[in-house]
């Protein structure tokens, strides 16, 4: 493979891990379900509103996805994707497009169809890649093998890249209902209002939190000592991001028509904005066939990156 192909491979590589690295975060135990929460509406009870989306939102585990977000920066810019989203199992079926795609490099894919099963990612890179790849136009992102990778050049001695990629990958967490789970560790909800999204009538929904409690009331955290979780949110601190912005739209049935997550950090604000409708619709996806599949993880070893 040429210079030329590895440069748009690993931009794309590294802003789909931002994008989609919480994706594959399995659902929450539901806990505190009641009748009450379920009726709670407007700013009398907004943590009740919230816990009855939660509860909702976990329960039909699948929804269409428009998402516009925009990452800062000089090969930054806007990135959208559309789709079908499940979660518990985490599935993805998207098409992504925008400039800050292939971080300007020449080359790069405008457009890319993205899959998530099992696990593991895998990018349609084009008719170019194939030509440069045996044939194979399907790159496939492990992303655990990946951490494996980061965090073992630096032990050897390279940049530790694998505290900072977590913490944007979670940051980018694509998981509604574990990001209502978040927003309700905010020690400071409040209820904007009523708003019509997309043509529904929702009430308006939004909290700062923390860093140690996003990192804390993650799922995808489970695995980490307290040690770890401890380094991962000095991490993100360091990058100068503190708290997490969160905001929700909730229509009547309980379910977020909008969700906006801003994290503001040294390169400047990080916004992502998704709007969400057939929930429940249904959702299959089926990996690419492995002869037209090649191996980030694998090939990066074999470089020594």
């Amino acid at each position: 493979m040429t210079l030329r192909t590895r440069r748009p491979l690993a931009a794309v590589a590294a802003v789909s891990a931002v994008l989609l690295g919480a994706s594959a975060c399995q659902g929450e135990e539901t806990a505190g379900r009641t009748d009450a929460a379920s009726q709670a509406k407007g700013g009398a009870n907004p943590e009740a509103a919230l816990a009855a989306a939660f509860e909702k939102t976990s329960d039909v585990k699948t929804a269409h996805v428009e998402m516009t977000m925009t990452v800062p920066g000089p090969q930054g810019g806007e990135i959208t994707m559309s789709g079908v989203q499940g979660w518990d199992p985490g599935l993805l079926d998207v098409t992504m497009s925008g400039a800050a795609l292939g971080g300007g490099q020449p080359g790069a894919p405008q457009e890319i169809r993205m899959l998530m099963v099992d696990q593991a990612m895998y990018m349609d890179m084009g008719k170019a890649a194939a030509a440069e790849m045996d044939g194979k136009r399907w790159m496939k992102m492990d992303l655990a093998e990946l951490a494996e990778l980061a965090e073992s050049a630096g032990k050897q001695g390279g940049a530790d890249a694998s505290g900072l990629s977590g913490a944007m990958n979670e940051n980018m967490n694509q998981n509604p209902a574990e990001s209502l789970a978040i927003l309700l560790e905010s020690p400071n909800i409040q209820h904007v209002g009523a708003e019509k999204v997309n043509g529904l009538e929702t009430e308006h929904y939004k909290g700062t939190v923390p860093v140690a409690e996003m990192i804390e009331s993650n799922k995808a955290f489970d695995n980490l000592t307290e040690a770890e979780r401890e380094k991962l949110a000095t991490t993100i601190e360091t990058a100068g991001v503190s708290t997490y912005e969160i905001e929700v739209w909730v229509t009547e049935d309980d379910l977020p028509a909008r969700m906006d997550v801003v994290m503001d950090s040294s390169l400047g604000e990080m916004e992502v904005r998704m709007d969400l409708s057939e929930f429940g619709t249904k959702a299959e996806v089926t990996p690419p066939p492995a002869e037209e599949t090649f191996d980030l993880a694998e090939m990066m070893a074999g470089a020594g990156a």
